[in-house]
């Protein structure tokens, strides 16, 4: 059996079963809790679940954001690439 990890989100204890490491896993735990808390702060929230789900709503809505910019950002470098080859088999071909 995988040893566990103890964490701590918005007041409640949750051991965590897997392959992450405990440093990585009590980033996580911190980093949800930290937004959970920013949701309460904001919403006057006091339902956990409610809390909760809102928190999730905005960490939801960052990862599309993220993904949004990488996808951006792997079109941008696939057309530098591009431009780099056609570059390159000028360069080529001039000197054949």
């Amino acid at each position: 059996m995988e040893p566990s990890v103890r964490v701590e989100i918005y007041g409640q204890v949750y051991h965590l079963r897997g392959e992450t490491d405990e440093a990585h896993a009590q980033e996580l735990a911190r980093y949800v809790d930290e937004r959970m808390r920013a949701v309460a702060e904001v919403t006057g929230a006091v339902d956990s679940l409610r809390t909760a789900v809102l928190a999730a709503l905005h960490l939801a809505d960052e990862v599309y954001q993220l993904r949004a910019r990488q996808l951006e950002l792997e079109g941008q470098i696939r057309k530098r690439a591009e431009n780099c080859m056609e570059i390159v088999d000028r360069a080529l071909g001039q000197s054949a």
